[in-house]
């Protein structure tokens, strides 16, 4: 499978996964040659993005299963989006990042934040990190695996 065939096959699922939901949404395809990006536009597109994420992620994980199947393929990053919600959860993470490195530094004591998927908690990582002034470290097991924040000075 080359990268107009990665382009297409994602173009499909997305497609069919919208249809399936009945969703009235139009697919757009931006990629280059190390990421591929899939963003559903239209009114109403909770129930794709699910409960915090599930269901974007969800299909987010069957396209990268679908298109890294074949070992020709090109190896990209691979993105599902629908109306900028990966921006907004970004944005929410790093408040909530904020935050907990803040109390940490205050206080002087670590601070456990919500449960979140492997790609949030390596965001919030690389966000902290390069903020700098805590630490960071995973604790527990999946579904409830956590990110927690601790200041420096400890």
């Amino acid at each position: 499978m080359d990268a107009q065939q990665q382009d297409d096959t994602l173009r499909e699922l997305l497609e069919r996964v919208a249809g399936a939901l009945g969703l009235d949404a139009q697919v757009e395809i931006a990629s280059d040659d190390e990421t591929i990006t899939g963003t559903l536009n239209g009114e109403d597109l909770g129930l794709f993005i699910g409960r915090h994420g599930s269901t974007i992620d969800a299909v987010q994980h069957l396209a990268q299963r679908t298109l890294l199947a074949d070992p020709e393929a090109p190896r990209r990053r691979i993105t599902v989006d629908a109306e900028g919600y990966r921006a907004r959860r970004r944005e929410a993470l790093e408040k909530q990042a904020d935050q907990a490195a803040s109390e940490a530094e205050r206080y002087g004591r670590p601070v456990a934040l919500d449960s979140m998927t492997a790609s949030e908690r390596k965001l919030v990582h690389e966000y902290l990190r390069e903020r700098g002034g805590v630490d960071t470290h995973s604790e527990g097991d999946e579904p409830e695996r956590h990110l927690v924040v601790t200041p420096l000075s400890q």
